[in-house]
């Protein structure tokens, strides 16, 4: 099965971001640094879904991370041509409300590879996506809170077990 591939490009004030194959926890971790370290000096981030055959509930808290981000500076955060089942994945999720779900024709320019942010093998850091992930959608609609609150606790319970391995394996 093809691992997703996953491409961030910026120009101009507009980031464009390309997703491929099965967008899982794994593709997370470099989107969860691209949203931590996104500044305020954009205007729209368009992600295009038209070749991502799935998404798994962390990748998509942290598109949510991504779009409360812009929505505090009122860009736009655009998911492009998305087909129903990823449409149904985010408004299942009640996602709706921070992404234009757009369909266009991309122009060479929309489609220009980026680059290809590196995955850490870092377990901490994965138990920490997870977890920040599926706190913000929470966050986003209450509705989620019982669909997540063991993948929250699990995440939660790795975090602190992790972070206690590497305190110790520090002395």
């Amino acid at each position: 099965m093809k691992k997703a591939d996953l491409l961030i490009a910026h120009n101009r004030g507009v980031y464009n971001i390309k997703v491929e194959g099965r967008a899982n926890f794994e593709y997370g971790l470099p989107l969860r640094n691209f949203a931590k370290n996104l500044e305020g000096n954009f205007q729209r981030i368009t992600i295009n879904l038209k070749s991502c055959t799935g998404m798994d509930s962390t990748f998509m808290g942290i598109l949510a991370m991504i779009g409360l981000k812009a929505k505090k500076i009122n860009a736009v955060v655009e998911i492009l041509n998305a087909d129903d089942n990823n449409r149904h994945l985010l408004k299942g999720l009640g996602l709706e409300k921070l992404f234009n779900f757009v369909e266009k024709k991309l122009k060479p320019a929309d489609t220009a590879d980026g680059e290809k942010p590196e995955v850490p093998e870092d377990q901490l850091s994965a138990a920490e996506t997870v977890c920040e992930a599926h706190k913000t959608l929470v966050d986003i609609d209450d509705a989620n809170a019982p669909k997540f609150e063991k993948v929250i606790e699990f995440a939660d319970e790795d975090v602190k077990r992790l972070k206690k391995k590497q305190e110790e394996s520090q002395k």
